[in-house]
């Protein structure tokens, strides 16, 4: 690997460690040359399927508009950054484990409710009562209900 400071070839690996609940390792270099030492991060890449939605159409899977919904949900509820992150990494592994092209967008709703309910009931109820488009009380009543069991 060159490195980004002095461009030359003759970089050795001094530490490697798994990150990111063993999906990435990071690998700590140092350059023969000018001995700077610079982080890489290494991980599998692997596709992850498009998304249908409803109409039809086909787009690509957008991670920051899982994040969002998942964070609109999560608004001034006790969860943490890294919990999220766990959540959307588990979501994105879930759809490259399809190992299908595309995939409903309903698949990914689902897959964001499934966490949202381990991570916060209150969320979970947030982002499926726009999810499920609930119309009255009712639909809340039973969702609720349905998280008792």
């Amino acid at each position: 690997m060159r490195c980004p400071f002095c461009d030359t070839e003759e970089t050795k690996v001094i530490d490697s460690r798994l990150v990111s609940d063993g999906y990435q390792v990071r690998r700590r270099r140092e350059c023969g040359h000018c001995h700077e030492r610079f982080t890489t991060f290494e991980m599998a890449e692997l596709i992850i399927p498009k998304i249908i939605k409803t109409d039809g159409t086909r787009e690509p899977f957008n991670e920051d508009k899982l994040r969002s919904g998942i964070q609109h949900a999560l608004e001034k509820r006790p969860v943490s950054a890294d919990d999220v992150e766990k959540a959307i990494n588990h979501i994105i592994l879930q759809l490259r484990a399809t190992g299908e092209r595309e995939v409903p967008s309903k698949l990914v709703g689902k897959l964001a409710m499934n966490e949202l309910k381990k991570l916060d009931k209150v969320a979970y109820i947030r982002f499926a009562s726009v999810y499920l488009s609930f119309d009255d009380i009712d639909q809340f009543t039973i969702e609720i209900e349905k998280l008792k069991d």
